[in-house]
């Protein structure tokens, strides 16, 4: 009975870890500051030209890249529209779960003034979706800048000083997402996010399905740190965000102590920069607010977005390009043989892993299509004692699949 309590308790903590919100901006922007001299940060979008304006509306154009291996994660167009939707509604304070902040911090709700929308003209000044899809042969990404770059099966960063770019895939490491903060490395700016996380419809998975995820990544991006300043009982540097002990997890009742609470409030773990559930998570602070709005200002980080207006289609000429960089078709082997054949084609394929969604086509010298069969072994025969002496081809295609074999008909 012991060993039975253990085992289902071993499995309890397996499950609590991965129902927990993992962020590693903090370790991301140490990395970052390890390896980049001091001299090439804090230099994007400096000297636009102008500052902002009061109550300005501030918009942010987007790319998202999504790097998939598997179908699934080539998310689909709903999803995105859905994460695009959430942002505008969470950084305007339009977010219709904003009656669950608590009354005691109502007064410091705000609307940060920041909207989103997908670009839409590249950065050739041609016509775009705002969407790149790219295929790519890794499994998963680690917290190494991977997917940002296309030689190391990801895919480059447009100018971040007009786009923010956001990467979006499979993370490994229970890892939700993480941020470059502003004025990191131009090649490396912007916002990295599981496929699993983005918006709230497709594969977004509970509890982190709600599109919080991005809001929280996108707000670090945009200079905001974690609400407890990522020590024990730590700032983060917000005048009207509370001091809590640490990060809370899942949903808390309201009100929930700490150590170094200073009222009877306790911690503001609704707040879009704790670690709790997406569904828990509802507000930005006025601090927070003018943290955000003033990275848009005159020299810093996102001013260049000031000048930004890629997300207007009537600036866009020329045709537009796919936003899909195919699949790479896999290498492998087919022939017929004996050929010439007499009554039967006898097909065999090497160096595919699978068969899967393979079919085989067979045409006359004319291209007229006379079968089409599935195939389901490595060594297949096709019985053709009614074909006419002539040639023929054979086509084969299948998921990334591509190939034409010529096959001679005798008596």
């Amino acid at each position: 009975m012991k060993h039975v309590t253990i085992f289902f308790m071993i499995i309890g903590m397996a499950f609590s870890l991965q129902a927990q919100r993992v962020c590693q901006t903090p370790e991301y922007y140490k990395q970052i500051m390890a390896q980049a001299p001091a001299s090439l940060l804090g230099t994007i979008g400096q000297g636009a030209g102008r500052d902002t304006v009061r109550n300005e509306i501030l918009v942010v154009p987007v790319v998202i890249h999504v790097l998939y291996r598997t179908a699934q994660e080539n998310i689909s167009p709903e999803q995105i529209a859905s994460q695009i939707a959430i942002l505008n509604q969470d950084f305007r304070r339009r977010n219709p779960d904003k009656i669950n902040t608590p009354e005691a911090f109502r007064n410091v709700a705000a609307d940060a003034g920041i909207t989103f929308c997908l670009a839409r003209t590249d950065p050739m000044g041609r016509p775009t979706s705002g969407v790149i899809r790219k295929y790519t042969g890794e499994d998963y990404f680690m917290m190494d800048d991977k997917m940002k770059f296309a030689k190391t099966g990801g895919d480059n960063a447009w100018d971040p000083t007009k786009y923010l770019n956001i990467w979006v895939c499979n993370l490994g490491n229970r890892n939700l997402g993480y941020a470059s903060l502003p004025g990191g490395p131009a090649d490396k700016d912007g916002v990295v996010i599981n496929c699993t996380a983005f918006g709230n419809t497709g594969i977004a998975r509970a509890p982190f399905n709600k599109g919080r995820t991005s809001t929280h990544e996108i707000a670090h991006w945009l200079g905001l740190k974690h609400i407890w300043g990522d020590n024990r009982c730590a700032s983060d540097g917000i005048d009207d965000t509370p001091a809590q002990e640490g990060y809370n997890f899942y949903c808390p009742s309201f009100p929930h102590m700490s150590s170094c609470s200073p009222d009877a409030n306790g911690d503001m773990f609704m707040n879009f920069m704790d670690f709790t559930d997406d569904a828990c998570m509802n507000m930005f602070t006025k601090g927070q607010a003018q943290e955000m709005r003033g990275q848009f200002a005159l020299n810093m980080a996102r001013n260049s977005f000031l000048n930004s207006f890629v997300c207007d289609s009537a600036l866009a000429s020329g045709a537009p390009v796919t936003d899909t960089i195919p699949a790479p078709r896999p290498v492998f082997s087919a022939q017929v043989f004996p050929n010439p054949v007499t009554n039967f084609i006898r097909l065999k394929i090497e160096g595919l892993s699978s068969l899967e969604g393979l079919q085989v086509t067979l045409l006359d010298a004319l291209g007229r299509k006379l079968w089409m069969k599935t195939v389901n072994e490595k060594v297949t025969e096709f019985p053709s004692p009614a074909l006419v002496p002539g040639i023929y081809y054979l086509r084969l295609t299948g998921p990334g699949t591509l190939k034409v074999l010529k096959v001679v008909k005798i008596n």
